[in-house]
């Protein structure tokens, strides 16, 4: 009969195999024990522009307030500046959420172009070097935000943006987005005929970002690639064997490069062609589950569909604010976490408050207590097994 000590122990291991996420295998040891590695066993907290909640988004200072709240992965928008230099910035203009307007010297810059079929007029980073963009700063997007770090953070680039993660002091991932790639290349020219998707894919190599999902080589430097662009990733998928994320837009918007339909993407047919280049897909969350009246209303196959094909789903965005968070909630987003976790089963989520998921998680995952601790935790379940067969 086995010894009634040994019942917490059994009782601790059934909780974790009974995780209402699929576990992923969990990541073997680092060599280096001071550095916690990324979890795996529940859905990735995906840093939306790194804490943009709290801090001017894609800044240095809402990436490492993004790690500091627990972020798995990083998240950031990759444009190009006038003289070729990788970028964070999300929108293609500057008006938004920099201080361009106030830079007089810059007046006669505004221009009108052609983005993805519709005329976009303002002041656009690709006719900014890298040294006048440094100039600007950036402010929050959104008036009903905390306004006091306006004016005091810059535009990074993309290699001061994995240089954060490489930093961090433990194992954080990056989730770089190919932005706006037709109008990319379109405007911006490089040396040897080489494209966007080319530069982008040769700095995460500069870096030593490589390797399939889950392999050695990328828990050591974990990375997913993103873009609407479906040829974008067709193409960096002959170029790095990196993990890649196509992110569906709105049911009213055709991709950027290929004309199709929400619908023609989503289907069947093309779910199981675009498999062979990527692990997942990362549509709008109100895609997923239409809204009426900010009510939720009946959810789609499409979760159901992409795990049939081995596919991960890491909607965006989740935001705590009123105005973002439907009536089913109870403007509780953490009813919302709950019902999009355990619920509807997703393996990520975009977020602009890190922290509030970060919080959820720990609160409610039988592993709460961290990976590095579960793993001292189970050397000692070993260990007081052992003693229990070997008296």
């Amino acid at each position: 009969m086995a010894s009634p000590r040994l019942v917490p122990f059994v009782f601790l291991l059934l909780i974790v195999g009974c995780s209402a996420r699929a576990l992923y295998p969990l990541p073997s040891r680092r060599n280096d024990r001071n550095r916690q590695p990324l979890q795996t066993f529940r859905a990735y907290n995906i840093a939306h522009r790194g804490s943009n909640g709290e801090i001017p988004e894609e800044t240095t200072a809402a990436y490492l307030r993004a790690i500091e709240e627990g972020a798995d992965f990083i998240e950031t928008d990759i444009l190009a500046s006038k003289d070729g230099v990788l970028i964070c910035f999300h929108d293609v203009v500057l008006d938004q959420t920099t201080d361009v307007s106030n830079h007089t010297e810059f007046a006669i810059r505004k221009r009108t172009y052609e983005v993805q079929g519709t005329n976009i007029t303002g002041f656009f980073p690709v006719d900014f070097t890298l040294r006048e963009l440094k100039m600007l700063r950036v402010k929050q997007r959104y008036a009903f935000r905390d306004q006091q770090y306006n004016g005091k953070f810059s535009i990074i680039t993309f290699e001061e943006f994995i240089k954060i993660a490489l930093g961090a002091p433990r194992v954080v991932g990056i989730y770089p987005e190919i932005k706006n790639p037709v109008f990319i290349n379109q405007r911006v020219k490089w040396p040897g005929g080489k494209k966007f998707e080319d530069v982008f894919v040769d700095t995460l190599k500069k870096y030593g970002y490589e390797g399939t999902y889950l392999s050695k080589q990328w828990m050591k430097q974990p990375a997913f690639i993103q873009s609407f662009a479906p040829t974008s990733l067709t193409y960096v998928s002959k170029l790095t064997n990196l993990p890649k994320i196509f992110l569906i837009d709105d049911t009213t918007m055709p991709t950027q490069d290929t004309n199709q339909s929400y619908w023609e993407i989503t289907s069947d047919k093309y779910l199981d062609y675009i498999r062979e280049y990527v692990v997942g897909i990362g549509p709008w969350k109100d895609t997923i589950i239409p809204v009426s009246f900010n009510y939720m209303r009946t959810p789609t196959d499409l979760v159901a569909r992409a795990h049939a094909r081995n596919l991960q789903v890491h909607p965006y965005t989740f935001r705590n604010e009123y105005s973002y968070l439907h009536f089913n909630f109870s403007q509780d987003p953490y009813n919302e976490y709950a019902y999009w976790i355990n619920e509807v089963g997703v393996d990520g989520l975009f977020t602009d408050f890190t922290g509030s998921l970060h919080h959820y998680q720990q609160w409610t995952s039988p592993l709460s207590v961290g990976e590095e601790d579960a793993y001292s935790l189970l050397d000692k379940i070993v260990a007081m097994i052992t003693k229990f067969r070997h008296p």
